[in-house]
C-alpha cells in the first residue's frame, strides 16, 4: 500500500507542477515578499498532500521562540519534507542553495523566483561573499534565512560535521540563530521513494545571540544541541 501511495504522491506532484510553475512565472514582476507567498502554495500543497495520501503529520514544539524580526535558521537535514513543510511553520525565508538547482525544468524555474541564494560550491570564499552580500539584501526585504550546516540531507543516525558559514553570516549581520531539530528522516527517509505514515517532530530551540560568540563557538553551540535533539526525538518513536 506504501508503494502504491508514494506512486500516486508523486504523480500528482508531477501533474501539478507544471501549471504552477508557468503561474509563477506570471507573477515574476511582484516584489519578493509578495511573491514568496504566492509560490510558498506549492509546498504547503505538497506538505497537505502528504499528510493526506501519505499519513505524514507533524507537530512544532517552541513555536513561541521564532523571534519576531529576521534571523539566521540553522535546520538539521534530513529529507524533502522538511523544505516542503518549513513553509508552513517559519515566517517567509530564503534558502541558501547550489545553483545547479536552478536549471532543474519548471521546479527550478519557481525556487528561481523564489529569492534563495545561489552560490556555486565549487568556489567557497566567493560563496560566502555571496552569502554575506544577499543575506544582509534578504533582511531588508524581511527574509529569513534558512541553511542546513551539514551542507546535504544526512540519514537517520548519520553525522556529517557543521559547516560555520550559518554562523559567519549571523555575526556579519549582527543577527541571532534560530537552532532547529527534527525527526522527519524516519518517514521520508533520504533519497528514497518510499515514505511512511507517522508524525515527524519539529523541535525549535531558543535563539542564540552571536555578538559574544566566534562562528566557532556559534557553530558548535548550535551543533551540540541539535544533535541531542535529534538523538532525543529518534529514540523516542
Amino acid at each position: 500500500m506504501m508503494h502504491l501511495r508514494s506512486a500516486v504522491y508523486l504523480f500528482v506532484l508531477l501533474v501539478v507542477t507544471p501549471p504552477y510553475a508557468f503561474m509563477v512565472m506570471a507573477c515574476g514582476w511582484l516584489p519578493r515578499l509578495a511573491r514568496w507567498r504566492v509560490i510558498s502554495w506549492w509546498p504547503r500543497f505538497a506538505t497537505w498532500l502528504a499528510r493526506w495520501l501519505l499519513g505524514i503529520t507533524y507537530e512544532v514544539e517552541g513555536r513561541e521562540n521564532i523571534p519576531s524580526k529576521p534571523c539566521v535558521i540553522l535546520s538539521k537535514h534530513q529529507s524533502a519534507w522538511e523544505t516542503l513543510a518549513y513553509n508552513g511553520i517559519f515566517p517567509p525565508h530564503v534558502y541558501v542553495l547550489k545553483r545547479e538547482l536552478f536549471w532543474i525544468p519548471f521546479l527550478g524555474w519557481g525556487l528561481a523566483l523564489y529569492s534563495p541564494i545561489g552560490i556555486d560550491r565549487s568556489n567557497p570564499k566567493s560563496a560566502m561573499q555571496r552569502v554575506i552580500d544577499q543575506g544582509r539584501e534578504r533582511f531588508k526585504q524581511g527574509f529569513f534565512i534558512m541553511m542546513f550546516p551539514e551542507g546535504t540531507r544526512v540519514a537517520v543516525g548519520a553525522k556529517r560535521a557543521y559547516r560555520p558559514g550559518g554562523a559567519i553570516l549571523a555575526k556579519q549581520l549582527g543577527a541571532c540563530v534560530l537552532p532547529v531539530a527534527h525527526n522527519a528522516g524516519l518517514f521520508w527517509p533520504r533519497n528514497s521513494f518510499l515514505k511512511f505514515a507517522g508524525k515527524v517532530t519539529v523541535r525549535i530551540g531558543a535563539p542564540i545571540e552571536s555578538a559574544d560568540k566566534s562562528p566557532e563557538q556559534l557553530i558548535r553551540q548550535v551543533e551540540e544541541w541539535v544533535e541531542t535533539q535529534v538523538a532525543e526525538l529518534v529514540a523516542r518513536r
